[in-house]
């Protein structure tokens, strides 16, 4: 059975704000997401598995890491 935590882990991303504002076209505009501020410095991309999936493959292609 998942655990909490990598439910959590497939379905959103914490990306810094920089990362968020330099990306064109933005993440909600290329993925159905849901972009939620985290804090002063960072964004909660929320979405399905699948468009998380896309939107990590996206933001590979472009050369952004996620940990």
């Amino acid at each position: 059975m998942s655990n909490a935590a990598q439910l959590r882990d497939s379905t959103q991303l914490v990306l810094t704000r920089s990362i968020v504002d330099a990306l064109e076209p933005p993440l909600d505009e290329a993925f159905t997401v849901t972009i939620v501020p985290e804090g002063d410095d960072y964004y909660r991309v929320i979405g399905s598995p699948v468009e998380i999936n896309d939107a990590s493959d996206y933001l590979a292609r472009r050369g952004i890491a996620l940990e």
